[in-house]
This record gives C-alpha cells, structure tokens and sequence, in this order.
C-alpha cells in the first residue's frame, strides 16, 4: 500500500486544490458571469460529452492498462500501443461523419425546448473525442505508476484555463457564446500537453505488427465501450436529458448541486488512478489474499476520507446556499441524494477494478445495460414531474442498484469481501456527526460558519476514527502529518 498512500495523497491533494478552483468557478463565476442559460448549455455539452466519451475511447483507457502488464518485448509493447491508439478511430470517424450529415435531425431534436442548444450541438462530439483520447494518454502513464502529472492535468490545469475563459467573458474581451467555444479550445490544449507527457514517458514507436492477441483485445475493449457508457450514463445522462425535457437554465441549478456532492467522489478518483494497475498486477499473479486484504483495505480507508467530505458538505450545505443566488437553492435536495450515491460507490473501494480484469468481466455488463434502461425510464417519468429533483433520484437508485449488483457478483463469485465491522463503526461515526452538527448553526457570516463548523466536524469526525483505531493506513497518514508538525 505504500506506492498507493503516497501517490493517493499527492492526487488527492492535487485534486482538491482543482476542486477548490472548481468550486470558485461552479458556484460563483458561472452564475454571475455566464448566467443562467449559458451556464447550463456548458454543464449539457460537457455531460453530453461525458455521456459518448466511453464510445469515442472505444473502451481503449482500461484495456491499456488490463493488457499492457503481460507484454514482454518492446516489439510487443510497440505493436500493443499502436493498435490501441488506432482503435478509437474504428468508431470516432463514423460517428463524427454521421454527426455532420445529419446535424439538422439530430441537433434539432435535443434542441425543441432550448432553441439554444442547435447553434453548439456541434461541439459534442469533438468534447467527446478530446475527453477519450486524454484518458487513453492518461492510462498510457498510469501503467508505469506515474498518475500525479495527468491528475493535475485535469483536474488543476483545466480549471485554471476555464477560469482565465470565465474572467475573458467578465472584462467584455469575449462574449458567453464565445466562452462556449473556448471551452473546446481548452479540452483541445489540454489533451496534446497529456499526448507530450505520456510520450515522454514512454516514447511511442509505430509498430504496425499488431499483438497476436488482438482478438482478445479487441473484445474486451468492445465490453468497456459498454460497460463505461453505463457508468458514465449513470453519471451524466440526466443532464443530457434534462436539455431535452425541461427549461436549460434548470441544468445551472442541477450542476452547482451534483458538483458539491461530486466532492465525495474525490478520494476514490485519486486512489483509483494507482489501484487500478495495482489491482490487475494482482490478479494477473494469482494473488488472491492478497487482493481481498487489498480491498478491504480500500474500501475502509475510502469510506472513512469520503465520510469525512460528505459530512462536511452536508452540515454546511444550508450556508452555502446562502453564497448563491436565490433559485440555486433549488438543488438543496439533490445535494443530499447525489451525495448519498457517492458515499455507496466509495465504500465499494477497488470493486470496478477487480470486476473489470477478471475473466467474468463481461458478465456484468446485462447488469449494467438493464439497469442503464431503469435509469433512463426514471428520469422520463421523475423529471417531468419533479424536475431536477427527479433527476437525483432516478440517479440515486440507479447508482444503488448497479454497485449492489457488483458487490453480490465479486462476493458470490469471486469470494472476495470489502466489508469488515469497521465499516459499520464508521457508518455509526457519520450518523453520530450528522445528528450533533447538521441542526447547529452560528449565528456569523456564512464564511465563517462553515469554516468553523468544518473544523468542529472534523475534529470530531477524524478523531474518533483514530482513537478506534479503525483504519490502520488512515492512522499512519495521521501519525506522519503530526510528526511533521512536532518537527
């Protein structure tokens, strides 16, 4: 776990400083400067993009990192990477030819509620390729255990661009339809400096003597294009079809309320970027033991950093909406139900990496697509009737099903087992720090009240998870962090 915690902690670290900026662009920048409408033809282009990213990749991000580890030679490694990086375009010209011939049918059918939306739906597509081909570079140095740089990528350097767009459209130099465009420009910028970056570490030869297993390759990268299109649809296709069925400002309202639950989210993106090659390095071994005290270790340790962040944001969420104009309060509700779905995945800690490099990885995939449909019937009769609020709860419980759905699998088939009574003491510890903080409020500017109840909370929340001593790794980061204060 070694190699883990510290590149862990540098991306978690990385990660919040992003979501700090995120936060500041999310909750303040977007709304004052962009205003309603165009805020939420961003947050549907970019959800859109998310949505057929999975597509656009052609599964090729985690079949990298699956295969890679079972090359040898340079020839075979050369021929691999080749044949990955070619891959995409299988389904990227097509879908992109088809885009621009039937652009009238396709971009005026998403566009009869927010006229808006016709003149971007363009940029859907090419948001969507530049997203698949960053997490394929990205994968391409995660193989060789160097995650740090890509993180800060994404989640720093991507932000900073944003914001310099944001503060363009505040001193009048470029419009917000013009910030639309820039945003494309950016994931354009964003996605070559990842391509330099993963060639310098590891230069990429043109080997067109493709791997002899390519069969194998190519089936398993054909079941992530599935697989990943279910995740990300669980993620982001209520936005997608909110544009469609409601009035667009309504996204604005939904995406300050699911990027403050997202936080959660947070820790087990940082540890998964290393767990990952981890997790198939493992299993390629046959190092069962050793993969099941690796999951629950991951499990624990997610379950308690993300308890810690949920926590947070929910005793604090009321004076956030302070900070905000009125009608973001809107989105008080789905904090708490796309919060609470972040808290299920967390505590599932490497679960999606041992199903995806197992020999049964395909046989979730019935799962997914079915509960992909749930998801889809949800959100076409909630958010007519509840609107953005619907839309958290198709989200909550097609999220609930599908992780229980591969946590039986992994237990049942696999006897591999995350939970130990340390998740319900931890579980007990959130529920207790809730109930002592949610109703407690200072009567002070709500800067200060969260600050002062975050350090309340926090105390209390960390604290008893170290004098239970309930996960020995979080312990230790705690043990160091006083070390290195005492010197």
């Amino acid at each position: 776990m070694g190699i883990v915690i510290k590149q862990s902690i540098s991306n978690t670290l990385i990660t919040y400083v992003g979501f700090a900026i995120g936060a500041a662009n999310t909750l303040f920048m977007y709304p004052q400067i962009l205003g309603d409408e165009f805020y939420g033809l961003t947050g549907f282009i970019l959800s859109s993009g998310n949505v057929i990213m999975p597509l656009m990749a052609f599964g090729v991000h985690n079949t990298l990192v699956k295969f890679f580890v079972g090359y040898r030679s340079e020839q075979e490694k050369n021929g691999f990477l080749t044949y990955l990086l070619l891959l995409p375009l299988v389904v990227a010209i097509p879908l992109l030819i088809v885009c621009y011939f039937g652009y009238d049918q396709i971009a005026g059918y998403f566009s009869t509620k927010s006229p808006i939306i016709f003149d971007y739906f363009w940029q859907i597509p090419l948001i969507g390729l530049c997203m698949a081909y960053f997490e394929i570079f990205y994968a391409w140095v995660k193989v060789h255990l160097k995650s740090v740089f890509g993180t800060f990528a994404r989640e720093i350097l991507l932000r900073v661009l944003i914001t310099a767009g944001l503060f363009a459209v505040y001193f009048d130099w470029i419009s917000a339809g013009s910030f639309v465009n820039l945003t494309l420009a950016i994931y354009l910028v964003i996605t070559a400096i990842m391509m330099v970056y993963a060639f310098r570490i590891r230069e990429f030869r043109l080997d067109r003597r493709f791997p002899v297993n390519r069969k194998a390759v190519f089936r398993y990268s054909v079941f992530i294009i599935l697989s990943g299109s279910v995740a990300n649809m669980l993620l982001d296709l209520d936005k997608m079809m909110m544009g469609k069925m409601i009035d667009i400002d309504n996204i604005a309202f939904y995406s300050v309320a699911v990027f403050m639950a997202t936080v959660i989210a947070v820790p087990s993106r940082s540890m998964h970027q290393i767990a990952y090659p981890i997790t198939a390095k493992l299993m390629a071994e046959g190092k069962y033991e050793e993969l099941n005290d690796f999951y629950k270790r991951t499990s624990i340790t997610l379950q308690i950093v993300g308890g810690l962040v949920l926590i947070g944001i929910l005793v604090n969420v009321n004076q956030m909406y302070r900070l905000l104009p009125p009608e973001y309060s809107k989105g008080l509700f789905t904090v708490f139900v796309i919060g609470f779905s972040k808290y299920l995945e967390l505590i599932l800690g490497n679960n999606n990496a041992i199903i995806f490099n197992s020999k049964y990885y395909n046989a979730v995939l019935v799962l997914g697509l079915l509960l992909a449909v749930v998801q889809i019937g949800l959100n076409l009769y909630l958010i007519p009737k509840m609107r953005i609020d619907g839309a958290a709860l198709a989200t909550l419980i097609s999220v609930a099903l599908y992780n229980l759905a591969k946590l039986l699998f992994v237990v049942f088939r696999m006897k591999l087992y995350p939970f130990t009574k340390q998740t319900l003491y931890s579980f007990a510890i959130l529920a207790i720090s809730f109930a002592l903080f949610y109703y407690w409020e200072f009567d002070f500017h709500p800067i200060v009240n969260i600050a002062s109840k975050s350090v309340l909370v926090g105390a209390f929340f960390v604290g008893s998870h170290y004098v239970l001593k309930i996960s020995p790794e979080v312990n230790s980061v705690i043990d160091k962090a006083f070390g290195m204060l005492k010197r």
